[in-house]
């Protein structure tokens, strides 16, 4: 009688997504959701506009917006019982998938003994997960603060730097995204961000080592299944040239623009990810590195969005870059959507909070912990590592693929489960293919059961950064749906 019932689910969730007319098919699920008994759409459209800030309203994302009921695992559904696979990640938050059976079980287990305290009194599940969270660092990043975000955790890091350097001035690079906070604003190195606010006090940005779109770079510079097409002078075998064109950069930026000799630190994600999953050439961060601590300065990786395995190769996105900071910052995939962040330094650095009060009321909460502690545990047991190596590979080579027949794919680039895809009017000009394109592109994915992002200074890189458990099924459909709307787009059909 059962499979009975998840037939018939699993034959009314597939006619729901198949609703557009040649609709790729969508992989069975035998999950069947609660039904909706909320708010109808029309409801919750005029009490948004009533009660959110606008600039909430904006991020209602669609034409038509999506009022999400139920998720499990990859997917998710709608008020109507539509089903969609997630291939954005609540913004590339939802690390192990939604409502994970044994995550939910130990927020479950934790939500009857003790909601919250603070860590002004001893309570075994804090202890027990910074050391399960240390253990997957490298060198001596042996102390943990806990916070409740990614911008919580840059903005401690940028503290940490300053009083421990003695410097206030830092490094970022141009395309980056940090935070919104008001001193992160400065940081977050996109103008698409920015109020016309005075913010950025000592904060200096280098060229962004863009082998795509930047002055130099091409086929040989990134880590990546993929590479872009676009030729440079470099050799495979022998140094990236451009990289060494952006690192003079860097030590034209330290030679101008920051006190003599001094710099109090250097923040870069391992991928940029708001600025448009962004690689850079190979060496760049190692040498990066190198020369802001040659300068007295602390290295700061953002794993806010490249940690926990989603790259596959590593557990860590600067792994891969052959460097180990001083400061990691992480956040979103830490608690597979609730709301905890981590600043993870060595004890040296760590002593330079002790000369004042610094104190977070929710940061590490028991049940905070509990939630982190499975997610660690889930990633492990669920080979979730190694999945983003395997099946982002596949994802990233049949990309490449359908670049081969679509002009307006300019570049394809990522590695495991963090991937981009740049859209363009034509590879030659590079011109960014306009909102009105992209946004009929995107619509279309949406209608035919498939979530993706976007981001990117000019809006123009489809983000892809779904729950490191999907699977090749999963990308295949993702693949045939994306296709497909190319080719309504391009007007094939």
């Amino acid at each position: 009688m059962a499979a009975m019932i998840s037939r018939r689910y699993l034959s009314s969730t597939t006619r729901l997504a198949a609703s557009v007319k040649g609709a790729p098919e969508m992989p069975g699920c035998d999950f069947k959701p609660v039904a909706y008994k909320g708010l109808n759409m029309e409801e919750t459209v005029k009490l948004r506009k009533s009660h959110l800030f606008p600039s909430t309203q904006s991020y209602a994302y669609y034409k038509k917006p999506l009022m999400i009921h139920q998720g499990h695992m990859q997917w998710l559904w709608d008020h109507a019982g539509k089903r969609y696979l997630d291939m954005f990640a609540g913004i590339v938050t939802v690390s192990v998938g939604h409502c994970h059976p044994k995550v939910l079980a130990a927020a479950e287990g934790q939500l009857k003994k003790l909601w919250h305290t603070t860590s002004i009194y001893m309570y075994p599940g804090l202890q027990e997960y910074v050391e399960k969270l240390t253990s997957k660092m490298p060198g001596n990043l042996k102390n943990v603060y806990l916070v409740n975000s990614g911008s919580e955790a840059n903005d401690l890091a940028m503290l940490l730097a300053r009083l421990h350097s003695g410097c206030y001035d830092i490094i970022g690079l141009r395309s980056a995204y940090h935070g919104t906070s008001p001193n992160l604003l400065g940081l977050t190195a996109l103008s698409t961000w920015h109020y016309n606010l005075p913010v950025g006090f000592g904060i200096h940005h280098t060229m962004n080592p863009d082998p795509y779109r930047g002055i130099w770079g091409g086929k040989y510079c990134r880590d990546s299944p993929v590479q872009t097409t676009r030729n440079c002078d470099c050799q495979s075998d022998k140094a990236c040239e451009a990289g060494n064109q952006y690192i003079a950069q860097l030590e034209d930026v330290l030679r101008f623009c920051c006190p003599k000799g001094r710099i109090g630190g250097m923040f870069a994600e391992s991928i940029q990810g708001v600025g448009g999953t962004i690689q850079f050439p190979k060496t760049f961060l190692q040498r990066a590195f190198k020369i802001i601590r040659d300068h007295g300065g602390v290295c700061i990786s953002d794993e806010v969005q490249t940690g926990f395995g989603r790259t596959g190769e590593h557990y860590w996105g600067f792994e891969a870059h052959g460097v180990v900071p001083d400061i990691v910052t992480m956040a979103k995939g830490i608690g597979n959507g609730y709301p905890m962040a981590a600043v993870v330094t060595t004890p040296e650095i760590a002593k330079s909070l002790a000369a004042a009060s610094h104190f977070n009321t929710f940061g590490g909460g028991p049940l905070a912990c509990a939630i982190g502690s499975a997610v660690l545990d889930v990633i492990d047991e669920e080979g979730l590592q190694q999945n983003c190596a395997k099946v982002g590979t596949h994802f990233l080579e049949g990309l490449a693929k359908l670049q081969e027949n679509y002009e307006i794919i300019g570049d394809v680039r990522g590695k495991g489960l963090m991937v981009g895809v740049e859209m363009v009017k034509d590879r030659k000009s590079k011109t960014p293919l306009p909102a009105a394109d992209m946004a009929e592109i995107w619509e279309t994915t949406k209608d035919l059961g498939v979530l993706i992002g976007k981001g990117g200074y000019y809006g123009n890189v489809f983000r892809i950064k779904p729950p490191m458990c999907i699977t090749k099924e999963d990308v295949d459909f993702t693949l045939d749906v994306f296709k497909t709307a190319l080719d309504r787009y391009s007007g094939k059909r």
